[in-house]
C-alpha cells in the first residue's frame, strides 16, 4: 500500500513536536511524516455522506494520504495532526483559505502559519509525561499531551453526555481527566476523577492549563492581515470549509 501511495508526488512534513515525545520504535519519532498529494480518490472520501455522518471523513482522508502504513493516526499528537492537516490542505487545494470575520471574507495564506516555538531540550525523549506542582495547593501531578485518539474519545464522551440531556457539558473536566496521569503519585482513574471533580482549585487549574499549553507543540494558528488600512489578527478556524472549499459562499 505504501508503494502504491508513492506512485503519486509526495512531500515530507516536519512535525511541531520534532518527534520528541514518541517512543523510539514509533515511525513518528523521526519528527517527519511523508504524505502524498490529494487525488480524486481522496475527494471521494471527503464527499462520502456515510463517512461524514460518522465523523470519519478526516480520519480516512489522512490515513489515505500518510505514506507510512505503520503509523496509527490515533497515536499522533494533536499539534502534529494540525500540521499534517494544514499541509494536506495546501497540497490538495492550495494555500488560500477564505474565512469569514465579522461578516467580511479574509483570505488566509496557510503557508504563513508556523509552528509554535518549542524547546525540547528540557524533556526526556520518547516520554509523553510531565510533572507539575500546583502553585496554590502544592500538590504534584503528572500529565500528558493529548493524542488524536484521546481527542476523539473525549468528543465521544461529550456527545454521550449531551444525548442523555446533561445540564452541564463538563468539557473542561473531561479533558483534564484525560490529560492528568497521576495525582501525588497515584495513577488510579478514580483518584484522578475525584481530584478533578472535587479538589482541583480553579487557580491551580488555570496555572496548569497555561503551563501545559505552553509546552505543547503545535501550529500557531494566529494570522495577521490588513483590513481598511488597519492591521488585525485572527485565530484561523478549521471549519468545514477547510477541506471542503467548494462549500464556500
Amino acid at each position: 500500500m505504501a508503494e502504491e501511495k508513492r506512485q503519486f508526488p509526495t512531500e515530507v512534513i516536519d512535525l511541531p513536536s520534532k518527534g520528541h515525545f514518541y517512543s523510539k520504535d514509533s515511525p513518528l519519532s523521526s519528527g517527519q511524516v511523508e504524505i502524498k498529494y490529494m487525488t480524486a480518490r481522496e475527494e471521494d472520501i471527503l464527499t462520502s455522506v456515510n463517512l461524514i455522518q460518522k465523523g470519519l471523513a478526516i480520519d480516512k482522508l489522512l490515513e489515505s494520504l500518510i505514506v507510512n502504513d505503520d503509523i496509527n493516526i490515533k497515536d499522533i499528537l494533536i499539534g502534529d495532526k494540525n500540521a499534517i492537516m494544514i499541509a494536506s490542505r495546501v497540497l490538495g487545494y492550495g494555500k488560500e483559505y477564505i474565512v469569514n470575520v465579522d461578516g467580511k471574507e479574509v483570505t488566509v495564506d496557510l503557508t504563513y502559519l508556523k509552528d509554535k516555538e518549542f524547546d525540547s531540550s528540557g524533556f526526556e525523549k520518547g516520554k509523553n509525561e510531565f510533572p507539575f506542582t500546583l502553585p496554590n495547593s502544592k500538590r504534584n501531578i503528572t500529565f500528558k499531551i493529548l493524542t488524536w485518539g484521546d481527542d476523539e474519545s473525549i468528543e465521544k464522551e461529550l456527545e454521550a453526555l449531551e444525548k442523555v440531556g446533561a445540564e452541564i457539558k463538563n468539557e473542561m473536566t473531561t479533558r483534564l481527566k484525560r490529560r492528568i496521569t497521576s495525582v501525588d503519585g497515584d495513577n488510579t482513574p478514580s483518584v484522578i476523577n475525584n481530584f478533578v471533580d472535587n479538589e482541583f482549585l480553579a487557580v491551580d487549574s488555570l496555572a496548569f492549563r497555561q503551563y501545559a499549553d505552553d509546552i505543547t507543540p503545535d501550529v500557531d494558528m494566529t494570522y495577521y492581515y490588513t483590513m481598511d488600512g488597519e492591521e488585525k489578527e485572527i485565530v484561523v478556524p478549521m471549519t468545514t470549509q477547510f477541506f471542503w472549499p467548494s462549500a464556500r459562499k
